[in-house]
């Protein structure tokens, strides 16, 4: 067979249905394998970006392997933001690009180019990849496909690159002679066996020296496949959990322990859990600064703080974090292990603090009764909690960036079976609508609802014409502040409200028009009045669904923190005397009140 048929069998073997591709001359080869198969099919984007953003989100709702495929030079280059996407989220993703011929290639390594299109794509991504490797012998494909995609799929995952030469796509290999790839038998983190059970044991002690204890539940669960096992946790331990914003489907809104998603943006009351907790049990999730606020010395800084995750270098970096436990694993094997050995233990010295925890949930809702009374515009934490309620428990959702990705993120109520996610890690402008196409078809062609802003929408826009020719059931809503909200706020706090490039000079267009010209139905939503009843209208119908829904151009991001304060001292600031009964351990003095 031909090294693109190759290929092809080997991603059906890994139980990939459906390849993102734009083709190209250096691809032509494997994208014409194509043409004889049946259990595999290409699905054609309108730009290679997009094609990247849906093969990521495509492994994550789908059989757990995303592939795009391209061709050289500007084909291979405009994967790039997609490459990144997976690489920070740890999505294994497996991209092939297309190279020209083998004797077309430059031998002098300061040649700029010899062949057209001729670009080093290797070295160009291997930073953001987990591998990435150019094919120069046929009877290497087996190995290096096999290498590749177990790198993918293993350890901390991530993305992975392999660029191979037109003459080589074509080229006869006898598959029975290919080598095989033989994986290492150790595993790819240090932390297992007896020492991972030393290691829980030191976590139980401190458990039962806690009084404040508190569970963070990282993206890495959902990555390790433990979700099921991180509910044992915490009905096991009886302790309260918050999560991250890549965590964020892991628990339900209405959870009896879950207290909601802290960070910068966060909920008021899951940020006072966390700053007052006294040991903080870290699973999955690397502590960024989303998450610490910018000075991390100031996060959790009264609790011990234990630390699990795959990637060693996550735990080394501290940044002004030093854990009191680091721990070296696979999130699953941790949490399978930590239920093995957890015992019964008497749960009465946590109620008062689970009661706090509560009672600060309770206290600091995000999405308050007078949003409701807005009469010009839809308040976009109104719509959220009104989305939420209508949307089914198996429903996907994902959410762009910026000021679309926070309201949601702050006003959506999850259910348990719902996922919601978007490309935290890099969190691209038009990430949302390719995503939700990739995870249309990793579903079967199921309904997605995605949620852009009226900048992100136009970064993919050329999306709508994949969308109508496959007849995706997608719901796009497009929360319309006809700006740059997340960035207009910054420049009206930081920058004497200069809206350069935010509200001065940029612009969109009719999205209603636009839809129609590519025969999409298309709803309007200006103001409450029949809120509930318009977005029934939009999930009741079968097929793609364009909904502008407009917001007021000066709405706000509320709460969220302002540079350099703690997590726990969110703007807009609750009057002192009342932050200062949320606070069990000591607040940090401002610089006004260390003055006095």
């Amino acid at each position: 067979m031909k090294v693109a048929d190759y290929i092809l069998d080997y991603l059906v073997l890994q139980k990939v249905k459906h390849v993102f591709l734009m083709v190209g001359g250096a691809i032509a080869f494997a994208v014409d394998a194509f043409s004889k198969r049946h259990d595999i099919e290409y699905i054609c984007v309108a730009h290679e970006q997009a094609g990247a953003m849906m093969a990521e989100s495509y492994a994550r709702v789908g059989p757990g392997l995303g592939v795009a495929m391209t061709t050289s030079g500007p084909g291979a280059t405009n994967l790039i933001t997609g490459i990144c996407c997976a690489w920070f989220d740890s999505i294994p993703t497996l991209f092939i690009t297309g190279q020209v011929n083998t004797y077309e290639q430059k031998s002098i390594s300061k040649v700029r180019q010899v062949g057209f299109q001729e670009t080093e794509i290797v070295d160009i991504v291997r930073p953001i990849t987990k591998f990435a490797v150019k094919i120069d012998r046929a009877e290497d494909t087996r190995f290096l496909l096999e290498k590749a995609v177990y790198i993918a799929k293993t350890g901390r995952p991530g993305p992975v690159l392999i660029d191979i030469p037109l003459d080589l796509q074509k080229t006869e290999i006898k598959s029975s002679t290919l080598k095989k790839f033989i994986p290492p038998k150790e595993k790819q983190y240090k932390d297992t066996g007896l020492i991972l059970k030393t290691k829980i044991e030191k976590v139980l002690t401190l458990i039962a020296q806690s009084k404040r204890p508190l569970i963070l539940a990282g993206g890495g669960i959902r990555l390790a496949g433990a979700v099921n096992e991180i509910h044992q946790m915490v009905k096991l331990t009886g302790i309260p959990v918050v999560n991250s914003w890549s965590g964020y489907d892991l628990f339900a809104h209405n959870h009896s322990l879950f207290i909601g998603t802290h960070g910068v943006y966060g909920e008021r009351g899951a940020n006072f859990a966390v700053q007052n907790c006294d040991l903080l049990i870290s699973i999955g999730s690397r502590l960024d600064t989303r998450q610490t606020g910018g000075k991390p010395e100031t996060y959790a800084r009264a609790a011990k703080i234990v630390m699990i995750d795959i990637d060693q270098t996550e735990l080394d970096k501290r940044r002004g974090l030093t854990p009191a436990v680091s721990i070296q694993a696979d999130a699953k094997e941790f949490l399978r292990a930590f239920i093995k050995e957890f015992p019964a233990i008497n749960k009465s010295r946590t109620v008062e603090w689970i009661k706090h925890c509560a009672t600060w949930r309770e206290k600091y809702p995000t999405v308050l009764l007078q949003y409701y009374e807005e009469k010009k515009y839809v308040n976009p934490y109104v719509f959220a909690q009104v989305l939420s309620k209508e949307l089914k428990n198996d429903a996907i959702v994902i959410p762009d960036t910026g000021a679309t990705l926070t309201w949601i993120m702050q006003g959506f109520e999850l259910k348990q079976g719902q996922r919601l996610f978007s490309a935290f890690g890099n969190s691209p402008m038009g990430y949302s609508f390719p995503a939700a196409i990739g995870a249309s078809f990793a579903r079967g062609k199921k309904e997605i609802i995605c949620i852009n802003g009226d900048g992100g929408f136009q970064i993919n826009i050329q999306e709508l014409q994949t969308l109508v020719y496959h007849k995706l059931p997608v719901k796009i809503f497009i929360l319309n502040n006809h700006g740059y909200g997340i960035i207009k706020q910054f420049q009206e706090m930081y920058l004497d409200s200069r809206f350069e490039a935010t509200g001065k000079g940029y612009s969109c267009p009719d999205f209603i028009k636009i839809a129609q010209a590519y025969g999409i139905k298309s709803v309007s939503i200006r103001s409450h009045t029949h809120l509930s009843k318009k977005i029934k209208e939009v999930l009741s119908h079968r097929g793609p669904v364009l909904c502008d829904v407009y917001l007021n151009d000066d709405q706000k991001i509320i709460p969220k923190l302002s540079f350099g304060s703690p997590i726990e001292d969110l703007f807009p600031l609750l009057p002192r005397d009342e932050f200062r009964r949320n606070m069990i351990i000591p607040p940090i003095k401002t610089k006004k009140e260390a003055s006095i």
